[in-house]
């Protein structure tokens, strides 16, 4: 089993920063690929950012030039630093990963999830 924890939300003002962090343990390994979703109230959950084991990336249109994804392997953990925040990115933060090499931002592509991380902005 793999075991993913979030941290780092939180409260913020609009145009403020965070960077949330994703430790993996359990039967984790370098070459999965991870991601991050969020689910804001009364929405579905979508895809907000993927990184695949040779560095490719994806992100959502609405996060593109704003959240920047990257991980530590030796540290076993993945980030999301985020930019500019608004009040539209409100939500519930998961951390996912799969044992495949490539990802991308769909939630079938994904094994394991975290419990979330909770980041709110305000206006």
């Amino acid at each position: 089993q793999v075991q993913l924890v979030e941290s780092g939300g939180g409260s913020v003002q609009e145009g403020g920063s965070l960077r949330l962090s994703c430790q993996s343990s359990g039967y984790w390994d370098r070459t999965y690929c991870m991601g991050w979703f969020r689910q804001a109230p009364g929405k579905g959950r979508e895809g907000v950012a993927s990184r695949s084991t040779d560095g490719r990336t994806s992100y959502a249109d609405s996060v593109k030039g704003r959240f920047t994804i990257s991980r530590d392997n030796v540290k076993r953990t993945l980030y999301l630093q985020m930019n500019s925040l608004k009040p539209e990115d409100t939500a519930m933060y998961y951390c996912a990963a799969t044992s495949h090499f490539f990802c991308a931002l769909g939630q079938e592509e994904y094994n394991y999830w975290g419990q979330g991380t909770q980041v709110m902005v305000s206006s």
